[in-house]
């Protein structure tokens, strides 16, 4: 398998986990507090992991849509933080920080992409959205400062 399509697979296990993750958050939010950022960062992610899961398995790659043991890890933290009541702003922090670190997983998977290659726009495309949503965080964030 070669390093681009190692990077792909990895960022398409992150994307799985952090949707499951905010699908967590949903859920115990109960409709309140950032209830419809977690509903639009998990129609964020699963959109995106579903379009890199199709590029490969496209190209023979079998992906796995349930995410890996961080998916449990970022349910049972949401999971936690809702028993005290703590999927409010005082969150986003940790949130911004894993956006980050999955741009950062853009960054390697766009550095090893081939400049023809058919699924180019799309990463591109998706890590400007990301960044987007990274900025929408920092605002809310400064906003309940």
């Amino acid at each position: 398998m070669s390093e681009h399509t190692q990077n792909l697979k990895t960022l398409h296990t992150l994307l799985i986990d952090s949707r499951n993750g905010y699908d967590e958050a949903f859920k115990d939010a109960n409709g309140t507090g950032l209830a419809s950022l977690f509903r639009d960062m998990m129609v964020f992610h699963n959109h995106s992991a579903e379009a890199l899961g199709a590029y490969l398995n496209s190209v023979g790659e079998a992906v796995d849509d349930r995410g890996s043991v961080m998916t449990t890890v970022n349910r049972t933290i949401m999971s936690i933080r809702s028993m005290f009541g703590a999927l409010d702003e005082s969150i986003l922090p940790g949130l911004i920080d894993g956006e980050k670190r999955i741009a950062g997983y853009y960054d390697a998977a766009l550095k090893t992409c081939p400049a023809d290659a058919p699924e180019l726009p799309v990463l591109h495309n998706q890590r400007e959205s990301l960044q987007a949503k990274i900025a929408q965080m920092q605002a809310m964030k400064a906003t309940a400062a």
